[in-house]
C-alpha cells in the first residue's frame, strides 16, 4: 500500500506541474527580449543574440563548448590540490580525471571514485555542480532546436545555441534548483562548508562525519537528470536522502523536466495533441517499467527472500523494496544514474529491467532534452514503418521523411547500441576488461554490459560489482560517453536542419494521424521492437540466463 500510495502522490505532483512548467519552458525558448544577465553573458561570449545559426554552426557551438568544459574540469581536478576548500585532497589521477570530465560534461556523472574522499568543496561547486547545469542546458537547447526543425519551414536557420542553452540555465535550472535545494535543506541534506567532524558513535566508537555543499548540488543532480552524487552511496547516504520524503522528492525532480517538455514541444509546434501523444508513449513504457520491475523485486525466488518479503540486500532498509524499486526505474528511465540501492543487489529480472530500460534509449521520458529528440527520432522511424505499411510517402508534423532523413534516423538508433555492444566485446575479450569483474559467469557479464550501457546511453549508474577506477575501463568508458553523447546529437541537429528546409505538407485524407492512440501505440511498439530486440542476443547471456539459472 505505502509503495502505491508513492506512485500516486508522484503522478499527481507531475500532472500538477506539467501544463504550467510546459508552457513556461516553450515561452523562454520562443521570446524575443533577453535579460540583462544574459546579455551580459551574450557580451562576455562575444557572440550577437540576434543571429540565429544553420546547423553545422549550431553543432559546432555545442561541440566548442562542451570542449572547453571538458579541459576545465579536468585541470580543476588536476590542481585542487594548491586551491582554496580543497580540503587536503590530493590532485586527481590523470585517468580519473579524463573520466570524470567527460562522464559530467556529457550528463552521464558516471563515478569510478568515492567523492567524499577524491574531490575537494570547490571542485565538487565550481566543476562538478556548475556541469550539471550546463550539460543539462546542452540537453535542452539541443532539444528546442530539433522541435525547431519540425516547426519551421523553409529555413535553414535552428535557433543560436548560446542563447539556448543561456536561457536553460538562467530561466529554467537555476530557479527550479534554488527552490528543490531549500526544500532538501529543510528536509535535513547537509549544505555547509565544514571539511567535517569527528562524533563519538553510541558504542563509544569514533566516527567521521564529512560536510559540504550537498543540498545545492543534490537538487540539480536530480533537476538535470545528472546523478552524481557528492559521497560515494549517492541518494542511499543519510546526508543525501534522509528520509523517504526526501528520496521520493528526489524522483520528482528528475522526472519534472523530460515529463514537462512533451508539452513544449506541442507549443512549439502548434498542436499541444502531439505533446500528449509522445507523453503517452513516455508514460506507457515508464509504468510499464516500474511494474515488472517492482514485481521482480517483490516475488524474489528463494526462502530467504521470501521470508524477507523481497530482495532486500543492497537495498536502503529505511526506504524499502516499494521506494527502491522506483527509484531505480526513474533513475534508468531517465540519463541520471542516482541511486538509492545496489543495482548489483536486484534480482535478475529486476536488474533485467533496470538495464532494458537504459537500452531503450532513454525515452520514457528520458534525460533533460535528450529523452524528447529521442523519442521524436523514433517517432520518424515509426511514421516510416506505417506509410511503408500503407504503401505511401511517410509525413510527420506536415515533413515529408525521404531517404536522407531515414538515413539519419537510422544511424541515430543504430549508434548507441553499436558503442554498447562493441565496448562490452572488446572489454571481454581482454585481461584488464575481465579482471575488473567480481562476479564470473552471466552475472560477471552483466556488470560490463551494464556499465558500457550506462555510458553509452549516458546514464551513470552503475551495478556496483565491477572496479572501474582502472586504466583501461576510464578510458574505454570515457570514449563510449563522448561518443554516446555527442554522435546522437550530430546527426539529430542534421535532421533537424534538412526538415526545417522543408515546406509544409498538406493534411489529406491518407496523411497517419500522429495525435491519436493507434499511433501511440505503434510508436510504443517501433520503440520496443527496432530498439529493445537490438540487446536480445547479449541480454540471454546476461540476466536472462542468470534469472534460468
Amino acid at each position: 500500500m505505502a509503495g502505491w500510495l508513492q506512485v500516486a502522490l508522484l503522478v499527481g505532483a507531475l500532472a500538477a506541474v506539467h501544463r504550467p512548467l510546459g508552457d513556461w519552458m516553450a515561452r523562454v525558448f520562443s521570446a524575443e527580449r533577453h535579460w540583462r544577465v544574459e546579455r551580459l553573458v551574450y557580451r562576455a561570449v562575444g557572440v550577437d543574440p540576434g543571429t540565429e545559426q544553420r546547423w553545422p554552426t549550431y553543432l559546432r557551438s555545442v561541440l566548442a563548448f562542451s570542449l572547453v568544459s571538458v579541459l576545465f574540469l579536468y585541470l580543476l581536478q588536476r590542481v585542487q590540490q594548491w586551491l582554496p576548500l580543497g580540503n587536503g585532497m590530493a590532485a586527481v589521477e590523470e585517468g580519473s580525471a579524463w573520466n570524470t570530465a567527460v562522464s559530467f560534461v556529457t550528463n552521464t556523472n558516471w563515478q569510478g571514485y568515492a567523492g567524499e574522499s577524491t574531490m575537494g568543496h570547490l571542485v565538487q561547486m565550481a566543476g562538478l555542480a556548475v556541469q550539471n547545469f550546463l550539460s543539462a542546458a546542452v540537453g535542452l537547447a539541443v532539444a528546442v532546436a530539433v522541435v525547431r526543425g519540425f516547426a519551421r519551414t523553409r529555413t535553414d536557420r535552428l535557433g543560436n545555441a548560446w542563447v539556448d542553452v543561456t536561457r536553460a540555465v538562467t530561466r529554467v535550472l537555476l530557479p527550479l534548483a534554488t527552490v528543490a535545494a531549500v526544500v532538501l535543506v529543510l528536509g535535513g541534506v547537509v549544505q555547509n562548508l565544514s571539511a567535517g567532524a569527528e562524533a563519538t558513535t553510541l558504542s563509544g566508537a569514533t566516527q567521521f562525519l564529512p560536510g559540504g555543499p550537498v543540498a545545492s548540488q543534490e537538487a540539480i543532480k536530480e533537476l538535470g537528470t545528472n546523478g552524481g552524487g557528492f559521497f560515494n552511496a549517492n541518494s542511499a547516504h543519510p546526508f543525501e536522502g534522509p528520509s523517504a520524503w526526501t528520496s521520493l522528492f528526489q524522483v520528482f525532480l528528475l522526472l519534472v523536466i523530460p515529463f514537462s517538455l512533451p508539452r513544449t514541444f506541442g507549443r512549439l509546434v502548434g498542436d499541444t495533441r502531439q505533446g500528449y501523444a509522445v507523453l503517452g508513449v513516455m508514460a506507457t513504457l515508464a509504468t510499464a517499467s516500474l511494474a515488472l520491475t517492482s514485481w521482480a523485486q517483490a516475488r524474489a525466488g528463494g526462502a530467504a527472500l521470501q521470508l524477507a518479503g523481497a530482495a532486500t540486500e543492497g537495498q536502503e532498509v529505511r526506504f524499502g523494496g516499494p521506494l527502491s524499486a522506483l527509484f531505480g526505474t526513474a533513475t534508468t528511465l531517465t540519463s541520471t544514474g542516482a541511486i538509492n540501492a545496489q543495482h548489483d543487489s536486484f534480482t535478475p529480472t529486476g536488474g533485467l529491467v533496470v538495464m532494458a530500460n537504459m537500452m531503450l534509449g532513454e525515452v520514457a521520458p528520458g534525460g533533460v532534452g535528450s529523452g524528447l529528440y529521442g523519442v521524436l527520432v523514433l517517432a520518424v522511424i515509426a511514421v516510416f514503418v506505417a506509410g511503408l505499411m500503407v504503401g505511401r510517402t511517410p509525413e510527420y508534423l506536415g515533413k515529408k521523411l525521404g531517404r536522407p532523413e531515414m538515413t539519419l534516423a537510422s544511424l541515430y538508433v543504430l549508434a548507441t547500441p553499436a558503442i554498447v555492444l562493441v565496448g562490452t566485446a572488446v572489454a571481454m575479450s581482454v585481461d584488464a576488461g575481465r579482471s575488473s569483474m567480481l562476479n564470473d559467469g552471466p552475472h560477471g557479464l552483466s556488470e560490463v554490459l551494464y556499465a558500457f550501457t550506462s555510458a553509452g546511453n549516458n546514464n551513470g549508474s552503475a551495478f556496483a560489482g565491477l572496479s572501474a577506477n582502472t586504466p583501461f575501463y576510464n578510458v574505454a568508458l570515457g570514449l563510449a560517453m563522448a561518443l554516446g553523447r555527442f554522435l546522437p546529437i550530430v546527426l539529430v541537429l542534421a535532421l533537424a536542419g534538412r526538415l526545417a528546409a522543408q515546406g509544409r505538407t498538406p493534411v489529406t485524407a491518407g496523411t497517419l494521424p500522429t495525435h491519436r492512440p493507434l499511433f501511440v501505440g505503434l510508436l510504443t511498439a517501433v520503440v520496443l521492437v527496432v530498439v529493445g530486440l537490438t540487446y536480445f542476443p547479449v541480454l540471454s547471456l546476461g540476466p536472462l540466463a542468470e534469472g534460468l539459472s
